[in-house]
This record gives C-alpha cells, structure tokens and sequence, in this order.
C-alpha cells in the first residue's frame, strides 16, 4: 500500500509539519508512478535495497510491498517518527542519518555483496551524492535515481552533447548512465517547477574505464570544463602542453565537452608518464 496525495497531506497537517525547502522535499505522492519506480529498479521479493531521503515512506512502502527489505535513510529528523509510524509493520528499517557522511562501510558490510540504490533524491544534493556514492560506495550497484530533469540528462550526457560535463565524465570513470523514464511534476507534494527523470546507473565489472590517476584525471577535467569554450591548449594551460596531447592523439584546438572519458585518461596517462 502507497501513499496518496491526500494521505500525505493529513499526515504533514495531523503532525504539524511541511516539506522543507532547504532540504529539497518533494514528496511522489502518485502510486502509479511509484510502481513504475520498483518496476524499473526490478526489485524481487526478498532483495536488500537502501533507499535515500525517504521522507514519509512512500516509496519504502511500494519498495516492501514488492518484498523488498528495505533500508530508509533520512536526515529530516522531524520526518523520523512519521516515517517510522508509517512503515510500521513493513520489512522498513529508517535510520536518520545524513547520507552524505554515513558510515557506508559499517551499514552495507564488506561490499561483496551489491546492494541497490533506489531513491527520489532531494534536488539540494543529487548531483554531489551520486558523486560520492560512486566514488566511495562501491556496495551500491545499481542505482535508480529520481533527479531533476537536467541533471539526470548531465549524469547520462555523451560527449559533445550539451549537457555532458564533469559529472558525466564521472560516471562514464566508474560506469554507465541512462535516462529511463521522465516523471511529471504533477505527481508530487509539493508540485516543484521542473520536470524530473529516473536514471539507471550501473557500474562497470571491470572497475574504472581507465588506469590513469584519478587525482590527475579529473583535475585535468576540472580545467578542461572550467572554460568550456577555450581550446584545450587554453583550458590545460600550465597542466598538459600540445605536446602531450599530441601524444596522447589528442587534437590541441579540441574543447573538454568532446573528449571521452578513455580520452581524458590518455591525457592523464601521458602527463604522468612526463612529470
């Protein structure tokens, strides 16, 4: 059993509270589209899922009602006891904590076993946790993750598209990224005003797409995307000459959104052999 749009708001209203801006609560308050968030996840009956930012368990409900045993962080701790007092009775086990700064390791174990991610995650922090949690959560695989549109369209961009950009290059560094389903605004509370998107991100089997230092790396993309219309000869001014890229096969007069991920790693690669 889900949450409806008037259910939420009896809730909020009986505990005298409202959705945060500050934490960038927006509540999916419609239960078709709830069931399409487990549908796409492909949860079965019995699988360990961590969800982040769960609110009022909404999704934690339509997550155990597919038999799921469901881990439900949440930092709000004015939501905790609501949150509890709705999953009760349901395989839900909340922890408030700031997801951000968890002790992923003690939660989710030694990381053999995968676990996933399934969340509608605040606007606030979308970008910078998905970050993280590829960077430093291994355990987590897959995701699916409820964004905003355009960052959703940012982590699963291609080179050369317009949204690709540092987060997209980080992505395609641990796995891969795409776009599964578009999500209306009318089914939350509060209606924010952009559109949303679930994105699939699973990480690749083989570990990082490329050998290159990951420090080096992605602080040749940072200057890379830093001027994005500037030549890389410009934009890597002082990191990487033309000499490097040219060994690298790299065209000097390229700009950072058309490079790939093997690409930057070439770069880097080449730079460290030469310092």
């Amino acid at each position: 059993m889900t949450l409806t749009r008037t259910q939420v708001r009896d809730l909020l209203d009986s505990h005298g509270l409202s959705p945060s801006r500050a934490l960038g609560q927006n509540f999916v308050v419609e239960p078709n589209t709830l069931r399409q968030i487990v549908r796409l996840a492909r949860v079965q009956p019995g699988d360990r899922v961590v969800e982040i930012g769960a609110g009022l368990g909404c999704l934690s409900l339509a997550l155990a009602e597919a038999g799921a045993r469901v881990t439900a962080i949440e930092v709000d701790r004015h939501l905790i006891p609501v949150l509890t007092e709705v999953v009760a009775g349901a395989d839900v086990r909340v922890i408030e904590a700031d997801a951000l700064t968890l002790d992923w390791e003690a939660l989710l174990g030694d990381g053999a076993t995968p676990v996933p991610l399934v969340a509608n995650l605040p606007y606030n922090v979308a970008t910078p946790l998905v970050l993280d949690l590829l960077d430093k959560v291994p355990a987590l695989d897959p995701m699916l993750v409820m964004v905003q549109k355009e960052v959703g369209e940012r982590l699963a961009a291609s080179p050369g598209t317009p949204a690709y950009g540092i987060p997209s290059v980080k992505v395609a560094y641990w796995g891969s990224a795409e776009v599964v389903a578009k999500v209306p605004a009318t089914v939350f509370h509060p209606r924010p005003n952009v559109d949303s998107v679930l994105v699939s991100i699973r990480r690749r089997t083989d570990g990082p797409a490329t050998a290159a230092d990951p420090d080096l790396l992605f602080r040749l993309v940072r200057a890379g995307f830093g001027q994005r219309r500037k030549m890389l000869r410009r934009s890597l001014a002082g990191l990487a000459d033309e000499a490097a890229m040219e060994l690298a096969d790299i065209r000097p007069d390229a700009r950072g959104e058309t490079l790939s991920v093997i690409e930057w790693g070439r770069l880097a690669m080449v730079v460290a052999g030469r310092s």
